[in-house]
């Protein structure tokens, strides 16, 4: 899952991305591109972008929709919600707000979106999600 990425807090945001991507690379290798796409529900496309080591616009639901497919993850709707805690608990353990996680990120995301992105209550990228991920989870005690 997402959250799981070994060592995140001395990741850049876009080695992050790159380790997610690695987790939706596997899974399309295993699963091949037809069937990830018809089984997560994401556009072939992106599940060839994957494929072939891009990085296509992706938001939580459609990585985790891809991560689903395999047998060894949960469901989509389980690995959205463990993500979501992840950022919330490090968030709880950092000692952090939204508005410092504003300015941890440097104003890349605004405070109230943030909230709202990990609330679910407004979609995140898994380019945000990697920019939030580092950053909360190097500042968590």
């Amino acid at each position: 899952m997402f959250h799981e990425v070994a060592n995140a807090s001395e990741l850049s945001a876009e080695e992050l991305r790159r380790r997610y991507d690695g987790q939706l690379a596997a899974v399309v290798d295993e699963h091949g591109v037809k069937d990830v796409a018809e089984d997560s529900g994401v556009e072939r496309e992106r599940a060839e972008a994957i494929a072939e080591g891009d990085s296509p616009d992706l938001v939580l639901e459609e990585g985790a929709a891809m991560l689903a497919v395999s047998p060894d993850e949960p469901d989509a709707e389980a690995i959205v919600m463990e993500t979501r805690d992840h950022l919330l608990m490090g968030m709880t353990t950092g000692v952090l707000d939204v508005e410092a996680v504003e300015s941890g990120i440097d104003g890349a995301i605004d405070a109230r979106e943030i909230q709202q992105k990990i609330e679910g209550r407004l979609e995140m990228t898994l380019d945000e999600l990697a920019q939030l991920h580092g950053y909360i989870d190097s500042r968590a005690r």
